[in-house]
């Protein structure tokens, strides 16, 4: 559970306010490409954040969304396999694609603190954002049962990222 939440978490974690407001809202495959990307993008940031993090607690925390996004993205997988549904690229998988690029550029030029608190911080915000698209544009906008209950199995994992993420915060503000 902690991995599906985990790669929803990145689907949206990048997502710009009011790109998923579609008139009929995303469909199953766009859903799908969401997710995939979102993933993706914490994965991406993860993979920087073990090798520039200064505190253990943030590489452990950056190793922690590697393992679990990467796990979400191999059950998305699976399940647009097995429903033989293609993923379809648009405007939101595109803003967090480059959501993503923009925010590794901005980690690149920074260094020990200076990182780990950007890094944290970003997490917390994406967590939340993640929640917040999940209740309400992902799973009232999935069409089909399996994916519907994906992405409600795996919240519990993104709210337990976020609170992991905020404790970390709070812990840095000392």
């Amino acid at each position: 559970m902690r991995i599906a939440a985990a790669a929803l978490c990145s689907a949206l974690a990048l997502w710009v306010p009011g790109a998923l407001a579609q008139p009929a809202g995303p469909t199953d495959p766009q859903i799908a490409a969401i997710v995939v990307t979102a993933n993706q993008v914490d994965i991406d940031a993860g993979k920087l954040a073990t090798t520039k993090a200064h505190d253990k607690e943030v590489k452990a925390f950056a190793q922690q969304m590697i393992t679990d996004h990467t796990g979400v993205n191999k059950q998305a997988t699976e399940l647009v396999t097995k429903l033989k549904v293609t993923p379809e690229e648009n405007d939101t998988s595109r803003s967090i694609k480059q959501g993503g690029d923009d925010n590794l550029a901005k980690l690149k030029t920074l260094k020990g603190v200076d990182f780990d608190r950007a890094y944290i911080d970003r997490e917390v915000t994406y967590h939340q954002t993640v929640i917040d698209a999940l209740d309400k544009t992902l799973v009232p906008n999935a069409k089909n049962e399996e994916l519907k209950a994906l992405l409600i199995k795996v919240r519990p994992a993104f709210v337990a990222h976020l609170e992991h993420a905020k404790s970390i915060q709070a812990k840095m503000s000392k």
